[in-house]
């Protein structure tokens, strides 16, 4: 599904090769149709990879213990409803060159000199050093189950080791800051949560976890009972892409190369022949990832619905892993609770293999943005992303080592990242308003679609910060 010609990474040796140039001599003429247009996916696949992990394993798979399958609408609406902001950001990036950052920083009212979705992204980033802690922590988790060692299964001894292994293996495995190694081991790793946690769901049928269509006709009836409010809004919060993935979203077109291929706004029509076609391209990318995240999502839903729900358990943070292992290791013998900790492991390793290299961009840039160093040499930008390659991972480790609550500490980063989220949809809003030609524009069911997107987005944004100011 990817354009191998294309990918020649980020680690570049010259202006010329850097695909956050503009450069008139790299344009490339875009594909038309469906079957064209996959040899050049590969952002959205970054994203699936980050987006269903610790949050739709942990948080996702609770949420349908409490729940049932009522709300299994829910999580149709929740992931489509945040595409539409995605793809506006992601069209700004190929239009100008420039990453969400840089955009954050445009929006007005300007405070010291930065857009106030700027400084909305910094509150939130550190807030998400301790939901990224709980990645670390989810992955000890599985492997602790998987190998035990220096004690039981879950004891501190093992998750501590554990913990420093995956640490140390992935900042080695992503210091090289290649894009087509990062897209290639995300596709991997994604294929397989994907095809390990539908085989799950499809086999509980066959279970005494058994569901019927009945139960799925239920879910997707568009119910709303007012004692499952709630979990609703933490349902729309939590599924989907968030914050920190539509932001890095723009880095990883920008490194595939759609803004690079479009070249620069000459005011020609052939440019802008050019950028239709590679934003359509983007778009067809953006499709692509949410039917694998959303349907990787329903996957773990169904899972608390039919195997928790039924029982009366919500377990919390690394005993969902447990409990659920144990459940299928019950029905299905250890080949069950093997086959589900695969998936796991592929789902917690993808999100942490995406979420380090994405959130290496964002802060290289924000450091740009403050004058640290000039974005525009390849060079010095590609020695501050490995600068956070390195520490990031290293600061994660250390809040689940000091915290040790995954599921505390997911919890922390979605209730930052849902009130960023309504500043990235305002982002978006003005972004495209300002900044991309009319003709560059989508149509009138795109425009819709985002006001929408942006209304739901925010009002959620609203609520997360009155949860935190009021506690209810």
């Amino acid at each position: 599904m990817t354009d191998t010609s294309a990918d020649e990474g980020l680690l570049v040796t010259s202006r010329a090769e850097d695909r956050y140039r503009l450069d008139p001599a790299h344009v490339k003429e875009p594909p038309t149709g469906w079957l064209a247009s996959a040899r050049f996916f590969g952002p959205g696949l970054i994203v699936s990879a980050s987006v269903v992990g610790a949050g739709e394993l942990i948080t996702t798979t609770t949420l349908g213990a409490r729940a049932g399958f009522i709300l299994l609408w829910l999580v149709f609406f929740s992931t489509l409803a945040k595409v539409a902001v995605q793809v506006e950001m992601a069209r700004y990036a190929i239009v100008t060159g420039e990453g969400g950052m840089e955009g954050y920083a445009k929006v007005p009212p300007r405070i010291g000199g930065q857009g106030w979705p700027f400084w909305a992204w910094a509150v939130m980033a550190i807030a998400k050093l301790i939901q990224t802690g709980g990645l670390i922590g989810g992955m000890a988790a599985v492997m602790s189950i998987l190998l035990p060692v220096l004690g039981e299964p879950l004891s501190v001894g093992s998750l501590t080791l554990w913990a420093v292994i995956v640490t140390l293996v992935a900042i080695v495995t992503l210091y090289s800051n290649n894009y087509a190694v990062i897209e290639k081991v995300a596709i991997a790793l994604t294929m397989t949560f994907v095809v390990v946690t539908v085989l799950v769901v499809l086999s509980l049928p066959a279970t005494q976890y058994a569901y019927e269509a009945s139960d799925l006709a239920t879910g997707l009836s568009f119910q709303l009972p007012l004692a499952v409010v709630g979990i609703a809004l933490a349902m729309f919060g939590l599924t989907g892409v968030g914050s920190e993935e539509i932001t890095a979203y723009t880095y990883w077109v920008l490194e595939k190369g759609y803004a690079q291929w479009s070249g620069p706004d000459d005011g020609s029509e052939d440019y802008r022949r050019r950028a239709k076609g590679w934003i359509a391209v983007m778009q067809k990318d953006a499709i692509v990832s949410w039917f694998i995240y959303t349907i990787s999502t329903a996957a773990f839903f169904i899972l608390g619905a039919a195997v928790l729900n039924p029982q009366g358990l919500e377990p919390e943070g690394n005993d969902m892993i447990m409990v659920l292992s144990e459940s299928f290791a019950s029905v299905m013998g250890e080949t069950g609770r093997i086959i589900f900790l695969v998936g796991a492991l592929a789902a917690l390793g993808s999100t942490i293999w995406a979420a380090i290299p994405s959130w290496s961009r964002s802060w290289a840039n924000a450091l740009a943005i403050l004058g640290v160093f000039d974005w525009t040499d390849p060079h010095r930008r590609n020695f501050w992303m490995r600068f956070f390659i390195v520490v990031l991972p290293l600061v994660w480790l250390a809040t689940f080592l000091w915290i040790n609550s995954p599921l505390f500490m997911i919890a922390v980063g979605g209730i930052a990242g849902g009130a960023f989220l309504a500043a990235v949809a305002w982002s978006a809003l003005h972004l495209t308003r300002r900044y991309v030609a009319p003709e560059l524009r989508g149509g009138r069911f795109a425009a819709v679609a985002l006001w929408v997107s942006a209304v739901a987005i925010m009002a959620l944004g609203v609520y997360s910060i009155v949860q935190v100011f009021t506690g209810d």
